[in-house]
């Protein structure tokens, strides 16, 4: 049969790394689509007939109803490691084979990028360098910031990207690492080489915290006006996994309210956000567009391994990182 193939929302696939896209068009039409973040259902299916592998980004949602109008598809490849956007029960039932790019392709980008932002943020490098283009170098007195080490950094969800992240953190900085996971117990946390605490009494101790939990039933907005009102006052928070781990009417109360000193965020809910988002209003916030995967060494891998899928699906072939089971 003659094969289509829809890129949705990706910004990179076959761009820097052109080799991809040739591979993806050996195998058929190839055609790029950028839908809106909430677009999902009934519209969404009518506006990918057609296409029977399909390659997304986190966005948009293919929920029951995508799949109820949807015709014939082999694949759904996720360019990414989280699959929160895809009903993989819903694609089971219809015979689509839902993949993921494996966790250890983005890792160490991540991992550093989460690093990076906190290095930001913790001696305000990007506001000080704005400042001497402005020709404002004598402020430099406003610009002074803390050190990690020492510190109690605070790791929430210590799986593949978090206990890297905290890797980092304890060797290289010296700082005191503790971390809740709900799905790791205290000794494989111990194992990563943090001290396993409850997340009650991380948000109690911790002077930096960094989430890297993936979006479940129970991580859905862990971070609430109850969470906020157990950190100390001035935290610095950086949250480099999916912006709806947090309640967004109660991170801008805690921004009011003084309870976060720094916010760096990688991921925004309802992303991509505009440039009237409430969040862009404060000094003390920095947001990047969702690039801690943005490597050449990660996109490669990423870009590697969903042709590999779309490939192999093609040859009836099993391919790996399968979420779902048909």
């Amino acid at each position: 049969m003659d094969i289509k193939i829809a890129i949705v929302n990706s910004s990179s696939l076959g761009r820097i790394f052109p080799e991809h896209l040739n591979r993806l068009k050996a195998l058929g039409e190839v055609d790029r689509f950028d839908f809106p973040a909430d677009m999902k259902g009934k519209e969404l299916a009518e506006e990918l007939l057609g296409y029977s592998i399909i390659i997304t980004s986190a966005t948009p949602m293919y929920d029951k109803a995508f799949f109820e109008y949807k015709d014939k598809t082999l694949l759904i490849a996720r360019h990414g490691i989280g699959y929160n956007n895809i009903d993989v029960k819903a694609a089971a039932e219809k015979g689509v084979c839902v993949t993921r790019v494996p966790s250890y392709v983005e890792r160490e980008a991540v991992a550093e990028s989460t690093v990076a932002l906190l290095m930001d943020v913790i001696r305000k490098i990007r506001s000080a360098s704005i400042k001497v283009k402005e020709g404002e170098w004598t402020e430099r007195a406003r610009f002074v910031g803390y050190e990690v080490k020492g510190k109690t950094v605070g790791i929430i969800g210590f799986g593949n990207i978090g206990s890297r992240v905290g890797q980092i953190i304890k060797n290289g900085f010296n700082a005191r690492l503790i971390a809740y996971d709900l799905n790791l117990s205290p000794e494989d946390i111990k194992k990563g080489g943090a001290e396993p605490v409850s997340l009650e009494k991380l948000l109690k101790m911790a002077d930096i915290i960094s989430l890297n939990a993936s979006v479940t039933a129970q991580s859905y907005h862990m971070l609430t006006d109850k969470e906020f009102s157990l950190m100390k006052k001035g935290v610095i928070l950086i949250d480099t996994a999916r912006g709806e781990l947090i309640n967004p009417d109660s991170l801008i109360k805690a921004l009011d309210d003084g309870i976060i000193g720094e916010l760096a965020m990688d991921a925004v809910e309802g992303e991509p956000i505009d440039k009237d988002h409430p969040l862009l209003s404060y000094d003390n916030v920095l947001i990047t567009p969702h690039i801690g995967a943005y490597t050449y060494e990660s996109l490669y891998g990423m870009g590697e391994k969903v042709v590999k899928d779309a490939e192999k699906v093609i040859r009836g072939e099993i391919p790996d990182e399968v979420v779902n089971a048909r």
